[in-house]
C-alpha cells in the first residue's frame, strides 16, 4: 500500500507590532509618493499591505497620523545627512560646499520617493517640511560664509543673501535633475559647486548695479 505524504502545511508568521507598524508606513511612502496626500486613502493602504482598515486604525488615528510620521522620518534623513557633511572636520569652504550639495542628491538618488514626498508636503497638506530643511541648511551656510566675508571687508549683512541664494540654487538644481538625470550625480555636483564657488571666489567689494528703465502699467 502506497503511503500518500500530506502537503507541510504553510505557518503563517504574525508580525510583531512594531514590524506591522513598519510595514504599513513603507506601504503608506510609497502610496503618498505616488499619488499625494490627497489621492491616498487608508483603503489603498490597508490593501497594498495586506491587511484590512482596522488593522491599519490598531496603529495610527488616520491618514494624517501615518502622514506625519512618514514626513518626520524623511526630514530626519535628510537633515541628519546635510549637517553632518556640514561639519565635517577640517573642510576647506569649497570642501563644505561640495559635501552639503553630494548629502542631497545622495538622498534624492536613494529615496526618491521620500524627496517627491517631502516637495509635496507644503503645496498638498500646508505644512513646510522641505523649506524647514532649507531653513536649516541656510543658516548654517551664513555662518560659514559670515567670517569669509568679514575677512575680504564684504558687507556681512549681505552673508544671508548669499546663502539663500546658494541653497536655492542647490535645491532647485536639485529637484530638477529628480525628472531630468541625464547627468551623473557627481556631473550635477560638479557643475553646481563650479558655478558656486567661482562666483563666491571672485566676489567684489565694491558694485553698484544701475536701474533699468522704469516699467509703467499700460
Amino acid at each position: 500500500m502506497t503511503e500518500t505524504l500530506a502537503s507541510p502545511r504553510r505557518v503563517r508568521v504574525r508580525m510583531t507590532a512594531a514590524d506591522r507598524r513598519d510595514q504599513l508606513v513603507t506601504v503608506a511612502r510609497s502610496c503618498l509618493a505616488e499619488k499625494g496626500f490627497d489621492g491616498t486613502s487608508i483603503e489603498e493602504i490597508a490593501a497594498r499591505a495586506g491587511v484590512s482598515k482596522p488593522v491599519v486604525y490598531e496603529h495610527f488615528a488616520g491618514k494624517e497620523a501615518i502622514y506625519a510620521v512618514v514626513v518626520d522620518r524623511e526630514v530626519h534623513a535628510l537633515l541628519t545627512a546635510i549637517r553632518r557633511a556640514l561639519q565635517t572636520p577640517g573642510a576647506g569652504s569649497r570642501r563644505l560646499l561640495e559635501l552639503g550639495t553630494m548629502a542631497l542628491l545622495d538622498y534624492i538618488e536613494a529615496c526618491p520617493e521620500g524627496f517627491q514626498i517631502l516637495m509635496r508636503d507644503t503645496s498638498e497638506t500646508g505644512g513646510g517640511s522641505f523649506a524647514s530643511i532649507l531653513n536649516d541648511v541656510i543658516e548654517r551656510v551664513e555662518g560659514l560664509l559670515t567670517p569669509v566675508f568679514a575677512a575680504r571687508q564684504i558687507d556681512e549683512k549681505a552673508a544671508l543673501l548669499y546663502a539663500q541664494a546658494l541653497t536655492g540654487l542647490v535645491a532647485m538644481t536639485a529637484q530638477w535633475w529628480l525628472d531630468n538625470p541625464e547627468l551623473t550625480k557627481a556631473e550635477v555636483a560638479g557643475h553646481l559647486v563650479n558655478l558656486a564657488w567661482n562666483g563666491l571666489h571672485h566676489l567684489e567689494r565694491d558694485f553698484t548695479v544701475e536701474p533699468g528703465p522704469s516699467v509703467t502699467p499700460e
